[in-house]
């Protein structure tokens, strides 16, 4: 499971900043500290993935669960981008 949560940790990142020191700088830790998840897998303390759902709430199901729902709210990085995706092209149907 711990693999699974750096997993996804670390794909909220590549969604929503520009890297590793603007993630961490967000959510409050040390850059060290989500290398050493994303690198190896280490297990994330709650508060790190409290402060990672208080700051892009929409993606809370999926990182707890894997579980999306789109109708309240609750994306994957992947839903996401591929929404972002549509909207620069313009066929999205916002």
């Amino acid at each position: 499971m711990s693999s699974e949560l750096a997993r996804k940790i670390r794909e909220i990142r590549e969604v929503e900043t520009s890297g590793r020191g603007e993630f961490s700088q967000l959510i409050g830790i040390a850059k060290k500290t989500l290398e050493g998840i994303e690198q190896t897998g280490r297990v994330p303390k709650g508060d790190l993935l409290e402060a990672i759902c208080q700051q892009w709430p929409k993606y809370t199901l999926w990182l707890m669960t894997s579980e999306t729902n789109e109708e309240c709210g609750q994306v994957s990085p992947e839903i996401e981008r591929a929404r972002r995706t549509l909207k620069k092209t313009g066929t999205d149907t916002d």
